[in-house]
């Protein structure tokens, strides 16, 4: 199911997002805080500054009945690969505020490094200096901007003797620590983030969320301190999986799992591959039920996992086949019912979000 984003369609007039400001963490860099300057109903200028030192600047248009949008750098150019991290600022910035709008086009810097490491195809007017092309779809792939430098570790293809005898996995990279990922979300007007639970730090919150009745239904895990902190010191030492806290503006509201499916036990069901992930989720914080934040929750979910293993072709899951609610959540993220299955404790549905397909309907 192809979902089209809420912020408006770029017809006649602005929509209600090209105003205001927006927040950028660059991975090589500090945090910038983008402002839209309109200039009339199909440009914008953006600055972006941090500190409040204005350290950027663009030009934003969007010619009409155009499927491309116009980005004009004024400063930095993006003729230095050290400008990478901030071109990217802007260019994330732009498509947040058209985003019907499937690539980018930055006029007259087809050959700029910054703009090299961005931009899929490069296209030259007869005459003119050459444009570089971003694709949407692709810049979304991009680790520039939302994983928090040092949480990506890529090991090489080495096979593992850890794991089920008859589906050996690839070595699998340590489990992360700190903040993983951290993006802006304009159509909720807050920062998601992950960070790698801690159970030395987070168990309190950990043990109230499992023992809330409507989280204890799915999980069976309404149990003591002392048992959850076990289950989590065994989750430690497990090389497949790992747990996330998930916060909105730093609040923490929900608990996340993700783990290589090949040698989970969702493996044997399908014909698993080595980068295959999976995960499980709940949200603890009942201040933030409800589908627009839900649904924020499987896609960002979703871009980790495809941004932290590149690899990694697709997402898969098994959901109660009852489980309508989960069922339309999915749908809704380009998730794909293979097909239903008996796990030993449930009925359950296979699905799968392949990285094209989510990367090409998903608005982010």
């Amino acid at each position: 199911m192809t979902v089209r984003a809420r912020a408006g369609s770029f017809v006649g007039t602005a929509p209600d997002g090209w105003a205001g400001t927006s927040r950028h963490w660059p991975v090589a860099g500090e945090a910038l805080v983008v402002e839209s300057l309109p200039r009339d109903a199909r440009s914008v200028r953006l600055r972006a500054t941090r500190c409040d030192a204005t350290i950027a600047e663009a030009k934003l248009h969007i010619p009409a009945g155009a499927d491309a949008a116009i980005l004009d750098l004024l400063h930095p150019d993006g003729r230095h690969p050290g400008e990478t991290a901030t071109v990217a600022a802007l260019v994330e910035a732009a498509l947040q505020r058209c985003p019907d709008v499937r690539r980018l086009r930055v006029a007259g810097l087809g050959g700029a490094p910054a703009l090299i490491a961005l931009a899929g195809e490069i296209r030259a007017e007869p005459g003119a200096a050459p444009d570089a092309l971003i694709e949407r779809a692709h810049f979304y792939q991009l680790p520039l901007l939302w994983l928090t430098a040092g949480s990506q570790a890529v090991y090489p293809p080495i096979r593992s003797r850890v794991g089920p005898q008859d589906r050996l996995p690839p070595l699998r990279p340590p489990q992360p620590t700190g903040t993983l990922y951290r993006r802006w979300l304009p159509h909720l007007g807050t920062t998601l983030s992950f960070r790698a639970i801690d159970r030395r730090r987070d168990l309190a919150v950990f043990h109230g969320w499992m023992n809330q009745p409507r989280v204890s239904y799915y999980w069976e895990l309404a149990q003591g301190a002392a048992e959850l902190d076990r289950y989590l010191a065994a989750q430690e030492a497990d090389p497949h999986l790992f747990g996330v806290i998930g916060s909105f503006d730093d609040v923490p509201v929900g608990y996340f799992e993700f783990y290589w499916a090949k040698e989970d036990r969702l493996g044997p069901y399908y014909d698993a591959e080595d980068f295959d992930r999976g995960w499980h989720g709940l949200i603890g914080n009942a201040a933030h039920l409800g589908r627009p934040k839900t649904l924020a929750w499987f896609r960002a979910v979703s871009h980790y996992l495809f941004l932290d293993e590149p690899r990694t072709r697709r997402i898969m899951g098994e959901p109660r086949a009852s489980h309508r609610k989960m069922l339309s959540y999915c749908a809704d993220a380009a998730y794909e019912k293979l097909k239903e299955f008996d796990f030993p404790h449930k009925r359950a549905a296979l699905v799968s979000c392949e990285r094209d397909r989510f990367f090409r309907e998903v608005p982010l």
